[in-house]
């Protein structure tokens, strides 16, 4: 289980139809070894059907792929050497956690001390060590997400591969063991594809994103370029609360409702843009505060306030009628009473936040 196991994945021009409709539409990915890449995207958006070629499940109509030198595109699942922790675990109910754990070890041959070191060891690296003799029907949800990922890497495979893994956990026991997956993975270092289609667990946990939509990647990078500087407005409303704002750009000047906004990066091409708002970016300024040059300030009247414990939720109109929403921190009662539906307001919105986007859908 050290980090020489894992391999690096390259996949190119990968196609896969079912009759007229692509599911994977000549797709290339390079994927580093030792990495954390999250496939996103909603549903049907081809991020399975990408997860079961590289399992070998699935065989596409045409392009290559590749661990480390090797292509893998006629290579069988058994073959691939590959660990798979599914949505729904797959684990055998008439087993015990142990040899749940040591069926992998089975097929390969591998018995006796020697696999029953190993699964001790795997069962150890996912906090469930003594847990061997028990039950599958005695475990929690968590503990049994733990046996699926035990079950994985026991036979130390090069690639991890994680279809939705934790969607079937709820609100809390997901968050945790995001981190705790995250935590495993950099301690054993394999490559390792995971596909979900809730964005913030991609932000938690990846050392890159790949977001895909209809057989497509619209966009991969780092969590935070995705999210600070989506390459369209697909990606841009898929990761994260956003306000596209139609604004113009000419003569090198962008303006909103009659208002020049500063911007990081030049405006080298006059034309229609959509300004991409996120809430919790935008900031209410007091009467007299100035909040300097690294800010464009926005004047608007406040609609209204939802508030939803931790923030609150404005929505605002701007002087041309165009309605945004602001995030902050939970309004008091005495604020809150200040806060009345009409009163004018000041929102800053910093310069490097002023994120422009192309009409048609590609990068500004």
């Amino acid at each position: 289980m050290a980090s020489h196991l894992s391999l690096p994945i390259t996949i190119t021009q990968v196609t896969k139809s079912y009759g007229k409709v692509f599911a994977l539409d000549h797709v290339d990915l390079n994927i580093k070894s030792g990495e954390f890449l999250t496939l996103l995207g909603p549903s049907g958006s081809g991020k399975t059907t990408l997860l079961t070629v590289l399992a070998g499940f699935t065989r596409p109509d045409g392009g290559s792929l590749k661990f480390g030198d090797t292509e893998m595109i006629t290579v069988p699942p058994h073959k691939r050497e590959v660990g798979m922790v599914f949505q729904n675990y797959a684990l055998f109910p008439h087993m015990s956690v142990a040899g749940n754990v040591a069926f992998p070890l089975k097929l390969r041959g591998i018995s006796g001390g020697e696999a029953a070191r190993r699964v001790e060891r795997a069962l150890e690296m996912v906090r469930l060590g003594g847990f061997g003799k028990r039950g599958v029907d005695q475990l929690s949800g968590g503990q049994r997400q733990r046996v699926a990922l035990a079950r994985a890497m026991v036979f130390e495979p090069r690639i991890m591969l994680m279809d939705e893994p934790l969607s079937a956990l709820d609100k809390q026991l997901r968050e945790h063991m995001q981190i705790e997956l995250r935590q495993l993975h950099e301690q054993l270092g394999m490559t390792t594809v995971y596909v979900t289609h809730d964005q913030r667990e991609a932000l938690t946990m990846s050392d890159r994103i790949a977001v895909i939509q209809g057989g497509r990647i619209m966009q991969i990078d780092s969590p935070r370029v995705i999210y600070e500087r989506p390459a369209n407005r697909f990606v841009a409303e898929f990761i994260g609360e956003s306000t596209f704002v139609p604004v113009t750009v000419a003569s090198g000047q962008l303006t909103l409702a009659g208002q020049v906004l500063k911007t990081a990066e030049p405006l080298l091409m006059d034309g229609a843009r959509l300004l991409l708002l996120r809430p919790e970016r935008l900031r209410v300024l007091s009467t007299t505060e100035d909040p300097g040059q690294g800010f464009n300030v926005l004047q608007a009247n406040l609609v209204h306030t939802v508030y939803q414990g931790d923030s609150s939720l404005m929505q605002v109109s701007m002087t041309d009628g165009t309605l945004l929403q602001v995030r902050s921190a939970s309004i008091g009662p005495t604020d809150g009473a200040q806060l009345s539906p009409g009163r004018p307001l000041r929102l800053a919105l910093a310069v490097h936040d002023t994120v422009l986007l192309s009409t048609e859908g590609s990068p500004s």
